[in-house]
């Protein structure tokens, strides 16, 4: 298995673009909480227990154990706001079929709208393109880069930009 820097390193490549970073800020988490509600649907209440189980539930198991073991901080914080995406999205499962599609939907549409306006300006396809492990890592990669905005993880930061390189930060021009 690759470590966490290989991971975001990877990933890293395909972002490089200031602005493409901020667009992901924006879309990976639409697209992460879309897929959440598209799979909260069929749900079981596992009887006695009281909890319920759907794909949308086994799938952020999965990718909460993968980021884990990657890295224990952030996987931990990812499994928080995976348990926080399956929480709205099961109630959102539960409402009309129009609304739970037309949130699910919508909030996939327009993610990936704005994931491709960033990569427009990056000058790079996806990095999914090239490797589809880049769809899980995207998440992780959003969340290390709103804590290095924050100045935590610095040795993470450091060892990512040895292998892709600075963040550019493009000047735009005054309207």
């Amino acid at each position: 298995m690759k470590t966490l820097v290989d991971q975001l390193s990877q990933y890293a490549d395909y972002h490089r673009d200031g602005r493409n970073i901020l667009t992901h800020f924006v879309g990976v988490p639409m697209i992460l909480w879309a897929v959440v509600i598209l799979l909260s649907r069929p749900a079981w209440v596992l009887e006695g227990s009281g909890l319920v189980l759907s794909p949308a539930v086994l799938a952020a198991l999965a990718a909460s154990v993968y980021y884990v073991l990657l890295d224990t901080r952030y996987g931990i914080s990812l499994a928080v706001v995976l348990a926080l995406m399956l929480a709205a999205g099961a109630w959102l499962a539960q409402q009309t079929l129009s609304l739970w599609l037309g949130v699910g939907i919508g909030l996939f549409v327009v993610g990936w709208i704005i994931q491709f306006v960033g990569h427009y300006w990056e000058g790079r396809k996806p990095a999914f393109m090239d490797d589809i492990v880049g769809l899980l890592i995207g998440p992780l990669f959003v969340l290390a880069e709103m804590g290095f905005a924050l100045g935590w993880r610095k040795e993470v930061q450091h060892a990512i930009e040895l292998h892709s390189g600075p963040v550019r930060h493009t000047q735009q021009a005054a309207l």
